[in-house]
């Protein structure tokens, strides 16, 4: 048995419930946990999951997904509500703006014993060092005083390839893309929004971010979540997480290490469609 060996940990999407049966499988109440993003939203317990994490204190990480992200934007009356959202009791909470600060202060990337935790993909193009150094520009932004003016340049597909000639609100957009958004780009780095089947489905032209050669995060093991329809992938140097919890799959946990695999069912919280 490894003694406190980080948890790596799914998309939650709001289901607490699903998050509490998982922790107690795991062998240990303070083995650290590291969550792959998408925290909140689609699932019946927005709130209480938000709360259940950020208690867990220096015990959890968690790095941005689009949901998250999508949080802060409503929370600031950039974005409207989506009919699908299960925020209301977030945005009406007592807490809110403590649950806020909270979020808005978590990582795009995290770098744990040679694994990249992201919330869904890496562009073909960044190492590891310039990936970290990328997200650390968002993260500052996001941190930083005007963190709620660059809410409202953050939506968009484009610049859909990376430049490192990108400067801005245009380089740090698609930074921000790569990181909670990306499934599918092309040979050469040019990210797609509009698929989300599964990696069999790539239109012509296009393949799975970590399928594109010479990807330059090949010597290190990726972790996310994000591609449901992708499911559970265990490779050498990549672990895909989310396996459909809010869909009615499973939550998953990895053990970094051994890679001992920890599940709880789901019930299906949302239909697709």
């Amino acid at each position: 048995m490894l003694t406190n060996a980080p948890y790596l940990i799914g998309d939650l999407q709001g289901c607490n419930a699903q998050l509490e049966a998982l922790v107690a499988l795991i062998d240990s109440h303070v083995s650290p946990l590291i969550f792959a993003g998408d925290l909140i939203n689609r699932g019946p317990q927005s709130l209480q999951t938000l709360r259940t994490v950020m208690a867990m204190g220096d015990r959890a990480r968690a790095v941005l997904g689009n949901h998250d992200l999508h949080l802060l934007a409503v929370a600031c009356g950039i974005r409207p509500l989506h009919k699908d959202d299960t925020l209301h009791d977030i945005l009406d909470a007592p807490d809110r703006d403590e649950l806020i600060d909270w979020l808005r202060r978590r990582p795009l990337a995290i770098h744990e014993q040679g694994h990249l935790i992201v919330h869904a993909g890496v562009l073909p193009q960044w190492d590891l060092q310039q990936a970290l150094a990328l997200a650390g520009e968002v993260e500052a932004m996001l941190q930083g005083d005007g963190w709620v003016d660059f809410l409202t340049h953050m939506y968009g597909n484009q610049p859909a390839r990376w430049s490192d000639d990108l400067r801005g609100h245009e380089r740090l957009r698609c930074i921000i893309n790569a990181f909670t958004r990306l499934r599918f780009c092309s040979a050469d780095g040019i990210m797609d929004f509009t698929v989300k089947e599964s990696a069999e489905s790539a239109p012509q032209g296009l393949m799975p971010w970590f399928e594109v050669p010479g990807r330059r995060t090949a010597d290190v093991t990726v972790v996310f979540g994000h591609w449901s329809t992708l499911g559970l992938m265990l490779r050498p140097n990549l672990i895909a997480l989310d396996t459909g919890c809010v869909w009615g799959g499973k939550l998953t946990a990895v053990r970094l290490g051994d890679r001992e695999l920890f599940q709880v069912e789901c019930p299906q919280a949302k239909k697709p469609g």
